[in-house]
């Protein structure tokens, strides 16, 4: 029965769909076979057309590399799976509907100005700039924001439900995947006793993310048990590249005060359930006080240009109350920030940038994937030979051989130039952070891959002399000794090998 299910899922035969609809493309090719040369000509002259449109439009050296040789190689067929796919962008409605639901949240945005006077290292130009950049965007600091950071899934579980179980106006929930079983049924549980007693309860989900683990009439199950539910981006059976925007956050909101976030999903490996690679190593992060506005604003920002719900003026009944956090005192800053492929501000990767370009003693940094452009990886290189200890954890045992290969490619370089790899040896880690110098953190969603820096809509939160930056270091000095440090090993050459890892570099933007 079960192998029935999967046969005949919707991954399975939207997947069919598209394969059949590239069938047809080249079967027409075949057919008009006769009229080859002037057909030739025509697909070629799309071909370059299509190269010279990756030329001028901007973006990442890297990523327009990974177009333009396939396009050269397959001159015939590049430019038209380009044009069908890769020049594409998020759907233009969903576009014009973030611009307009932005138009709303706007006037919620408090003003936090950075200039002389700001008390956010005012010694430190390097990090009233980094915070600069972020309000400039439209994602405010704030101070008076208490934060707790759990070193792994399970106990930041466990708080959420305790959190919501106290849960009285509402609650908003947005993530990559739900994944009925121990985890998202005890949430479910609780979300269905919050709603019978009159909590407004907004859920999001992503469809890809969550595609082999709920059915297409999910959200409508949700909704028949009082939970409002929105599910991003469906998948349809047309091949376009579009269908590689997926929302990656991970947020929750209960009632204006509290807020959640970090690497978790909902499903049973996140909590040490499901061991199929091994121990499971995540995190999550939780806020209460003034910087809980933002998670709420990203939230709203992306329900309204999905389900257009609330006017300006209604969305304020669900920002952070007075009564509510006036008794919360904290020093340091807390500002959450988001990451969208509808702009052309690649935000997540610069703010990485800027921490490891202006990292002094150390800098240690957490992610399951590590596929990084020229740009990143030099930056790394330096910030190694200056003398900054720069360490990168990953995981031992991987969810995906192809993208851990790649991972793998980047190894000699780094390590040469005196970056420190350590492998989780336990199982795999699924965490993203980065902690520099006592006086920085980001925790959040956003890996250190292009699908998170160019295609996904993520978010994270970004820690300035907060009194949570230490217990975000030790987790990491409690971890290294858990790990094995990568050396290089002398290998004979391997031509086949070698070729393949040379491949996976060239399309890295397009894994």
């Amino acid at each position: 029965m079960r192998v029935f299910r999967k046969i005949f899922s919707r991954v399975v035969i939207f997947s069919l769909g598209i394969f059949l609809q590239l069938l047809w493309l080249f079967f027409l090719m075949f057919k008009l076979s006769e009229y080859y040369f002037p057909i030739a000509l025509f697909l070629n002259l799309i071909s370059l057309i299509a190269v010279l449109f990756i030329l001028y439009r901007p973006g990442n050296p890297m990523i327009k590399m990974a177009w333009i040789v396939p396009i050269l190689v397959f001159p015939l067929f590049g430019g038209i799976i380009f044009l069908i796919s890769g020049g594409k962008g998020p759907k233009r409605k969903l576009a014009k509907a973030l611009a307009q639901s932005q138009t709303l949240i706007a006037p919620l945005l408090p003003e936090s100005p950075i200039d002389d006077t700001t008390s956010i290292r005012a010694e430190d130009k390097y990090i009233k700039g980094q915070c600069r950049y972020l309000t400039n965007y439209g994602f405010p600091y704030y101070q008076n924001t208490e934060t707790r950071y759990y070193d792994n899934g399970r106990d930041g579980w466990l708080h959420m439900l305790e959190d919501l179980k106290k849960a009285e106006r509402f609650i908003f929930l947005e993530y990559f995947i739900v994944k009925p079983g121990i985890m998202w049924d005890a949430v479910l549980a609780v979300l269905k006793e919050r709603a019978a007693a009159g909590v407004e309860i907004r859920m999001l989900y992503d469809d890809v993310g969550s595609i082999t683990y709920v059915s297409r009439k999910y959200a409508r199950e949700m909704e028949t048990l009082g939970i409002k539910c929105v599910t991003f981006n469906p998948y349809r059976p047309v091949y376009s590249v579009v269908m590689n925007h997926r929302d990656h956050r991970k947020i929750m909101v209960i009632d204006g005060h509290t807020a959640y976030t970090g690497g978790i999903n909902f499903a049973d490996e996140y909590i040490g359930e499901d061991l199929r690679f091994g121990e499971w190593k995540d995190n999550v992060l939780r806020l209460r006080g003034e910087g809980v506005r933002s998670m709420c604003i990203m939230f709203l920002h992306m329900w309204n240009a999905l389900r257009p719900t609330d006017t300006t003026e209604a969305m304020r009944q669900y920002m952070p109350r007075s009564e509510d956090i006036s008794d919360i005192r904290c020093s340091g800053v807390v500002q959450p920030y988001g990451d969208s492929p509808v702009d052309s501000e690649p935000m997540a990767e610069n703010v990485y940038l800027n921490i490891i370009n202006q990292a002094v003693d150390y800098l240690y940094i957490v992610s399951p994937y590590v596929i990084i452009d020229t740009e990143t990886n030099r930056a790394l290189c330096l910030a190694a030979k200056r003398g900054v200890d720069v360490r990168l954890m990953v995981p031992e045992i991987p969810d995906k051989k192809m993208i851990y290969h790649l991972t793998q490619s980047y190894f000699p370089e780094l390590i040469e130039s005196g970056v420190k790899i350590f492998k989780f040896t336990p199982g795999f880690v699924h965490s993203k952070v980065f902690v520099a110098d006592d006086r920085l953190a980001v925790v959040g969603s956003i890996n250190t891959d292009y699908r998170s820096l160019y295609l996904h809509f993520e978010n994270a939160c970004l820690l300035v002399d907060h009194p949570e930056i230490p217990a975000v270091k030790k987790d990491f000095e409690d971890t290294f000794p858990r790990c094995e440090l990568v050396k290089l090993k002398e290998r004979r050459f391997n031509l086949f090998y070698d070729a393949y890892l040379s491949v996976l570099r060239l399309f890295a933007p397009l894994l």
